[in-house]
């Protein structure tokens, strides 16, 4: 089919989370039969069929750490074996981020896939980031125990001021403020070293913490402004919301850069035959469609100063209340702008941050682990909506939690199928599970990867709070968990 014979619509998406960023067989399924039936029709997938496409892939690591008694790295060694489809490849960044979070003048990482009798493996929330992060941190945990000293000290004495990997300045990093605001919030200074310290009644308690790291991206996008003589403004892109928020955020910037009030604009997305957009995911669509929009709402700016005879801050305060119709002549002022990262970015090393800490109970004699308090600090650049970006970090909280206590698939060895394939088997964090949240997002100023400053929290939010789980689990048991999810069998 050509392009001129093909139109998707996606307003409404729900949560991706990693299965938005390329098509799945449903839909290839819905167009084969479309075509072949000459009609419109409906696809549906059961709840057991969805457990037949994507899922995180099993990872077996190895990490081996070396340090000097006043606990600055000398070695660090990670490796990563992945399982992948014997029909197709896929593979996820796994243990790199040791290389940028930690200075260390010596590293070996390697990292490979072994093709299993499985179903192609897919992106999930934080792709390679929870899984290698999870290691890591939990072996940084661990090597503190062993030198007698504070986590967060350990981690304080490794940090970085650029990115040791390809030796670029980071174009901002306020990691450092994440532990300071994160460890205050949560009276870190409080906690006693030792193992099996804190008790309350028959729980023991425990504190932990670790850090979270994730790459900023961002790709060519358009959009385009069509304002009328009555004085509203639509503003469109072929980017989706998938829960995020994105309808409400671009709405937010047209109204920032045209001085226009909210409703009087119009956001459009979810249809191919709007400008085009990249897809959504890997914390980009802010962005990405951010930055596309700040160059529509410029350039139309622009316009409509020339024609009044004033600059673009004046037309921006002033226009408005004209006589727009005549300076319209009646018709409808289009424009269409494009951005693209600049090529500022290429000279810096771009990442997201942040830093949990989690406050667990657990009973001496069950072996059962509630997580009571978790404090989620994090620096993404520019918020452009504290509730909605609040909403993103608490969200990767709950993946967090659900990661480290109570996800799992099993597999049947024989038919390579997971046989839990419902929600009554497969847990899931519900509004019981969850503990008190403080979510913390640290100011940041970055002036080099686009207009907007922005950088992305979808996946920043959760990275950070599985391995601090699992420090906690330590801190208040004695006892080290390497596999997860962390289940009271391996307690007792």
């Amino acid at each position: 089919l050509g392009p001129d014979r093909l139109t998707l619509r996606s307003p409404f998406v729900g949560g991706a989370f990693g299965s938005a960023l390329r098509p799945q067989a449903q839909l290839y399924l819905a167009v084969l039969a479309a075509l072949e039936l000459e009609r419109s029709l409906r696809v549906v997938m059961t709840r057991q069929q969805m457990f037949s496409f994507g899922h995180r892939p099993q990872v077996w690591q190895r990490v081996a750490l070396g340090a000097d008694r006043e606990g600055r790295l000398q070695t660090i060694i990670q490796e990563a074996v992945s399982e992948t489809s014997r029909f197709e490849e896929y593979a996820e960044t796994v243990v790199d981020w040791a290389a940028t979070l930690y200075e260390c003048p010596n590293l070996r990482l390697s990292y490979r896939t072994v093709p299993l009798d499985l179903h192609t493996p897919l992106d999930m929330r934080g792709p390679g980031g929870v899984t290698g992060l999870f290691a890591l941190e939990c072996a940084m945990d661990e090597l503190s125990y062993k030198l007698s000293m504070d986590p967060l000290e350990l981690r304080l004495r490794n940090y970085t001021y650029q990115d040791p990997a390809s030796g670029n300045p980071f174009s901002s990093k306020e990691l450092k403020q994440c532990y300071m605001r994160g460890a205050e919030a949560f009276g870190w200074s409080k906690r006693p070293p030792q193992p099996r310290s804190l008790a309350q009644g028959n729980e023991l308690v425990g504190y932990g913490m670790a850090t979270g790291i994730w790459e900023v991206m961002q790709m060519q996008c358009s959009a385009r402004a069509v304002l009328e003589p009555s004085g509203r403004l639509t503003v469109s892109a072929a980017t989706s919301d998938i829960g995020t928020g994105t309808y409400t955020i671009m709405t937010q910037l047209a109204a920032e850069f045209t001085g226009l009030p909210l409703d009087r604009i119009t956001f459009l997305l979810g249809d191919s035959r709007l400008p085009p957009a990249p897809l959504e995911g890997g914390s980009m669509t802010a962005a990405s469609v951010g930055s596309a929009v700040k160059a529509v709402c410029d350039k139309l700016m622009q316009q409509l100063a020339s024609r009044a005879q004033l600059s673009v801050e004046q037309a921006r305060q002033e226009v408005w209340s004209r006589d727009l119709e005549g300076l319209l002549e009646g018709q409808k002022l289009e424009v269409t702008a494009t951005a693209q990262p600049p090529n500022e970015a290429e000279e810096f090393a771009a990442y997201t941050h942040g830093a949990a800490f989690v406050e667990v109970h657990v009973d001496r004699d069950l072996g059962t682990v509630r997580v009571t308090r978790v404090v989620n600090a994090v620096a993404g650049g520019r918020v452009l909506n504290p509730k909605t970006a609040r909403s993103q970090v608490l969200g990767g909280v709950v993946w967090g939690l659900g990661m480290a206590l109570l996800e799992h698939s099993t597999l049947d060895p024989i038919a390579g199928r997971f046989v839990n394939h419902n929600l009554a088997e497969y847990h899931l964090p519900c509004h019981a599970d969850m503990p008190e949240v403080d979510i913390i997002l640290v100011h940041e100023d970055d002036p080099h990867l686009n207009p907007l400053g922005v950088k992305g929290l979808g996946e920043i939010g959760g990275i950070a709070v599985c391995p601090a789980i699992a420090n906690a689990v330590y801190h208040a048991t004695g006892t080290r968990v390497r596999q997860l999810p962390i289940t009271l069998d391996k307690l007792l």
